[in-house]
Order: C-alpha cells, then structure tokens, then sequence
C-alpha cells in the first residue's frame, strides 16, 4: 500500500477526503446558525455508532462515578450533539465567510495573559480537547496572536492540507507536534503557543497521575517545553455559550511555580488544571477518545468490555 503522503491528490484513496471537503464546505457557505442547526442534527445519527457512545459511555463511568446511569446517558447524548455540531463548527472555521468572524466570541481573562508576559516571559496556554477547538481558534485568532502545536493527519494529507490552511489564515502558526525546534524558537519569538497534553498517546514520556480522579498515561511535554522554553504556562479554556450562538474563551492566572522540578507533580497540577475546564461543561469534551487506553501496571484495560469495574479512583490527589 502507498503512503498516503506521497500519493498525487487525485489518487482514488483520497475520494473519501475529497468528498469529506465538499460536503463541509457546502455547511460551510451556510448561515451559522444553519449550519448548527444541522451538525445537532448529524449529532443524533452519531448516537446510532455503538462504539463511540460505548466508548464516551465507559469514559464518564470512570470520571463521573457519582452519576447514576441515566444521568450519565443523558451526558453522552448531549455530548454527541455537540460532537455532531462540531462538525459544522469545523466547516465554517474552514470554508465560512464573513458572517463566521461576526460570531459573539467573549474572551475573559486576558489580563492574565498580559500579566504572564510583562517580563518578556514566553508563554505556553494550556488547554485541551474541547470539542468547538476549530471554530474557537478561528474567533479568537485576531484577538489572540498565538500559534498552535498538532498532530499532522498523516493518512488523510488532504484534510490536513486543509486544516493547516484554515489556521494559518487566523493564526500565527501551526507546528507539528515532533518539530520540537520551531516550537521553542516561536516561544521565545514571543508568540504564545497552545498545547494540549490531555489526550493518551502511550506510556513512553508519559507518567501514571490522575486525570478525573482516574489513573492516566500522561505525558511529560509541557515540563519539558516549560524549561527549554523557558515559558510560564496559562490555562485557556473554550466553549459555546448559554445562548448557543456564541463562544466563551477562557484565559487563568499563570502557574506559578511551574515546573516544579518533579514530572509527576507537573502531570498532575497540568490535569488538575484541565479538570476544572472539563468539568465546568462536561458535555462539551471529547470523551469519544480512548483517555485510558494504556492501564497502569497491573491495572485491567478499561476498554475491553462494558461490564468491567473502574480502576480504583486515586484518594488524596494532592489537587
């Protein structure tokens, strides 16, 4: 099989992005408020996957053990209408005009920001997988001059074509994960970079903290950028408003005393810190992702089946 990357993007493979774009773009030439109108509506067809509403199902059975079940069924329902509504989010961050940029976008916090850099200081905002990621950095672009750290689409090169041209257009950079050099030399150009350390990408450079009150692979990054960089960190939180026309941005106080010197004390106060975000709009989350893919030593893989125990919860997490 050829390697995505090298195919010519007529290639037959790639049928599937080409006509993935022409279907978001047709959303995306819409009026906002139609094109939510019919991502909620995609949401409802997403419930019929039984993989990612047993995977999201399992996720808040492990994170929100204080729920009964029919809360937490009510939580993924939710949850997967804002996963259907980010995909019309996506396509107008994409292929919107410019009745996107006329989207309310409140941003709180930014004197925090401010604060973080009147020494000069670089600055790493930490976030993490919030489902209107797209269009929140599309608002927030001119407002915010910051680039962004991701993961390059590697077996879909067309959406990530097109993903990477949309950022560039709001915002300063975007930065391939493994591309260490340009991320510590556009922190310390000045351009404050998001990162987000919240998703399980194994157990190498990764250390056993907890995250929700659950054992998780968590890895190492924002210490080590922290240092080389020589950055404070400043959370940035994002979400749609009350109203659901609208979107609120979030930036806290930077963490002060960051890094502390020990990778397990980071991974946990960089959780903690995600865990407030989190849980102030839990429907709003990616709990489609495999967060526990990766069990402790001696732990049971939380994904194997639906009727297995949840791992035992961590009791006085220091945060």
């Amino acid at each position: 099989m050829s390697d995505p990357t090298t195919r010519p993007s007529y290639h037959p493979h790639n049928a599937g992005q080409w006509l993935m774009l022409g279907l978001l773009w047709l959303i995306g030439r819409l009026p906002p408020k139609a094109a939510f109108a019919i991502g909620e509506w995609a949401g409802l067809l997403l419930r019929l996957s039984r993989r990612r509403r047993r995977i999201a199902l399992r996720n808040l059975e492990l994170c929100f053990p204080e729920l009964g079940q029919a809360q937490r069924e009510h939580l993924v329902r939710e949850n997967l209408r804002y996963m259907g509504r980010a995909i019309a989010e996506t396509a107008l961050a994409w292929f919107g005009g410019k009745s996107v940029d006329e989207i309310p976008c409140e941003v709180r916090g930014f004197h925090h920001l401010q604060a973080a850099q009147e020494d000069g200081s670089p600055v790493i905002l930490l976030s993490g997988h919030f489902l209107c990621v797209e269009l929140a950095a599309r608002l927030i672009g001119p407002k915010l001059h910051m680039a962004v750290i991701y993961k390059p689409l590697r077996k879909k090169p067309i959406m990530d074509r097109a993903m990477l041209r949309s950022r560039s257009r709001t915002l300063a950079g975007a930065i391939p994960r493994n591309d260490l050099r340009s991320i510590i030399r556009t922190l310390r150009g000045g351009t404050p970079i998001w990162y987000a350390g919240d998703q399980d990408y194994g157990v190498r450079n990764s250390v056993f903290v907890p995250f929700m009150g659950v054992p998780a692979a968590t890895i190492t990054g924002l210490t080590r950028l922290s240092k080389l960089g020589k950055a404070r960190v400043v959370p940035l939180s994002f979400n749609v408003d009350a109203s659901g026309d609208g979107y609120e941005v979030t930036l806290g106080k930077a963490l002060e005393g960051f890094p502390t010197g020990s990778d397990i004390l980071d991974a946990q106060w960089m959780n903690a810190v995600l865990e407030r975000g989190i849980r102030a709009h839990p429907e709003q989350y990616l709990w489609v992702h495999r967060r526990f893919k990766h069990p402790p030593p001696g732990e049971r893989p939380a994904y194997r089946n639906s009727l297995q125990k949840p791992y035992n919860r961590v009791k006085g997490a220091p945060w």
